[in-house]
């Protein structure tokens, strides 16, 4: 008998070329505005060092994998072009045992196809979404799953966030795991209102949360907190994200400071790590877990992706995270935020 999902991760999908900079060919600076800029000379041939392709990326194919090398049964929807790059990020998909079923192939539409700069250890992403019809699936029986992973999707589809909502209206026994894209937080809470009263868990980092919450001021966590709770269900669990600041997250257990995991190296290049906390806290709480121990999960993933090129080679199995766990310092414990 077919077993339902645990999961249908949703959102959109692309292949990511990584061109890797060499050091002394590039150089970085703060412009006028208070901008980090990269720059490179103009109108010349620049020598590079490496090239690297990798298919089947972006959030919710990161949280895709991610969700399901921590144990899982996952399902992905999303949109690829009828191209080689949407042969290719099935294929690929389908390797990493996801199920691959509503993946749309689109006639006559090109695949997401992204540019990345890779410079010393951290990346400029040149993007170009591909305008997909999106449409929600027809998901019946074992294939209605126990949880969705929502995340970031193009800003054509704003009218599929409303067909998502209506079927989540549908299936009130479905619970909702949402990390907004670009887009989605451009939309504002108003128009994707019954998104957020559907989300059980909602992940951002800092500023994101400020934003979203309409909080003026970035750095009190409290104030995003209390703001974000007021979009969502009495349950949501709310975890804010600081990079190498640590997480909070907040919830009916009480709110909590997480540090991040002691790196063993210095990071190698951050594509994906932002994707592998949220994945990780989520697959958690979806386990079962408390948010405090999913405060503790979350760090080991997104450490040890940054210790890889791309977004999903350095994902952990549910037993190598445990190992690491178990190693790690006596201060790596969630506290009670002050």
């Amino acid at each position: 008998m077919e077993q339902q999902l645990d999961v249908l991760s949703v959102g959109d999908v692309v292949t990511d070329a990584f061109v890797k900079l060499f050091d002394d060919k590039a150089w970085t600076y703060v412009d006028e505005y208070g901008k980090k800029v990269i720059a490179m000379e103009y109108g010349t041939k620049i020598p590079f060092d490496k090239a690297i392709v990798v298919e089947g990326v972006g959030n919710a194919a990161n949280a895709a994998v991610s969700l399901t090398r921590l144990g899982l049964n996952c399902g992905f929807v999303t949109n690829v072009g009828e191209d080689k790059y949407g042969r290719g990020i099935i294929a690929a998909l389908h390797e990493k045992n996801i199920d691959t079923r509503w993946i749309r192939v689109n006639p006559g539409k090109k695949t997401n196809y992204h540019y990345v700069l890779w410079y010393k250890e951290e990346r400029t992403i040149l993007i170009n979404h591909e305008d997909y019809e999106y449409t929600w699936p027809n998901l019946r029986g074992r294939e209605v799953p126990r949880w969705i992973y929502f995340s970031s999707i193009a800003e054509s589809a704003l009218e599929y966030h409303d067909e998502m909502a209506d079927w989540l209206d549908e299936n009130p026994g479905v619970k909702l795991a949402f990390q907004p894209g670009t887009f989605q937080m451009k939309a504002g809470t108003e128009r994707l209102s019954r998104i957020y009263k559907h989300s059980n868990i909602l992940v951002l980092n800092k500023e994101e949360a400020a934003m979203v919450s309409g909080n003026q001021d970035v750095n009190n966590v409290h104030s995003s907190f209390d703001l974000l709770h007021g979009l969502g269900p009495a349950d949501m669990v709310i975890c804010i994200t600081d990079g190498p600041n640590g997480a909070f997250a907040s919830s009916s257990e009480g709110r909590f400071f997480m540090p991040i995991y002691p790196d063993p190296a210095p990071p190698y290049e951050r594509t994906g790590a932002g994707d592998a906390f949220a994945s990780t806290f989520t697959a958690a709480i979806m386990r079962g877990k408390s948010v405090k121990e999913a405060l503790a999960w979350g760090p080991i993933n997104s450490m040890n992706v940054v210790q890889h090129p791309g977004a999903q080679e350095g994902l952990l199995s549910e037993g190598d995270l445990l190992k690491l766990l178990e190693q790690a310092p006596d201060w790596y414990v969630p506290k009670p935020m002050e």
